[in-house]
C-alpha cells in the first residue's frame, strides 16, 4: 500500500509500494503550517519540483545534497541546482516523462510565475509544471503544483487515483476552480493543499468537501497525517 503524507502547504512525501521515497516541493524549514523541518526528513530517493518559487523549492538544494536524492523538475531548475553543487539531478519539460525506480513520472502543464528562487542572474526562469506519476504496480497520483485552472487537466480524465490539488486562490485556482479541476479529472480521491498556511489563501477545506460532493472522495488532511492509497 502506497502512503501520502502531508507535511503542510504544497509539500507531501509518497512512500510507494515498493519503499521509494519522495518528496514533493519541500517547504519546512520557513513554512508556518509545516509539522517538520527538513532536518527532520529521513531518507530520500527522490525530490520533485514543480516550480522554483521559494514556498516550493526553498530546502530541495539542502536536501538533494544531504540525502543523495535524485532531485526532478524542469531542464533550467535542474541546470540551476547542478551549478549550486546538487550530483544527483534528472531535467524533464512539460509533456515529456521518464521511468525512474519507482515508475513513470510525466510533468504536466501548470499556469503560474517561473522565477527561480536563488537564482540571481535570472537565466534560470522557468515554465512552472505539475506532476503526473504512474507507480510500480499501476497507481497514478497528480500533484498539480501551483496553477489555475487548465483544460488540459481534461486530459488526465479517468487516469488519476488521487489527485492533489490547490485550493487557496489569490495564486493558483481557489475551490470553485479547484471543483471544476475534479469534473474534468474525475479522480478517485482529492487531497486539498496550498492553503492555510498564510492569512491571503485561507480556506475552509471541509467546505471544499462538501462542495465536491459525490464527484470524488475528498480526505482532508492536517499537516502530518496521511493518506494510504
Amino acid at each position: 500500500m502506497a502512503r501520502l503524507t502531508w507535511h503542510g502547504h504544497s509539500c507531501f512525501l509518497l512512500e510507494t509500494d515498493d519503499g521509494q521515497r519522495i518528496l514533493f516541493d519541500p517547504f519546512l524549514d520557513q513554512n508556518p503550517a509545516s509539522d517538520i523541518k527538513a532536518d527532520q526528513v529521513g531518507e530520500l530517493d527522490f525530490i520533485l519540483v514543480s516550480h522554483g518559487h521559494a514556498d516550493h523549492f526553498a530546502d530541495a538544494i539542502p536536501l538533494a545534497k544531504r540525502t543523495g536524492a535524485t532531485l526532478v523538475s524542469s531542464f533550467e531548475i535542474v541546470s540551476f541546482v547542478q551549478s549550486q553543487g546538487v550530483e544527483n539531478a534528472h531535467p524533464l519539460s512539460i509533456g515529456g516523462g521518464h521511468t525512474f525506480d519507482f515508475g513513470y513520472a510525466k510533468m504536466t502543464p501548470a499556469l503560474h510565475g517561473g522565477e527561480v528562487a536563488g537564482d540571481e542572474s535570472g537565466k534560470f526562469t522557468t515554465m512552472p509544471g505539475g506532476w503526473w506519476l504512474e507507480l510500480n504496480g499501476g497507481k497514478r497520483v497528480y500533484h498539480a503544483g501551483d496553477t489555475a485552472l487548465l483544460t488540459d487537466m481534461k486530459l488526465l480524465e479517468g487516469q488519476v487515483d488521487v489527485a492533489l490539488l490547490p485550493i487557496g486562490d489569490n495564486f493558483t485556482m481557489g475551490p470553485r476552480d479547484a471543483i471544476r479541476a475534479v469534473e474534468f479529472i474525475k479522480p478517485r480521491t482529492v487531497i486539498p493543499m496550498h492553503y492555510n498556511t498564510w492569512e491571503l489563501i485561507r480556506q475552509d477545506p471541509h467546505a471544499f468537501a462538501r462542495a465536491v460532493g459525490s464527484r470524488a472522495k475528498v480526505v482532508v488532511l492536517e499537516p502530518g497525517q496521511s493518506h494510504d492509497f
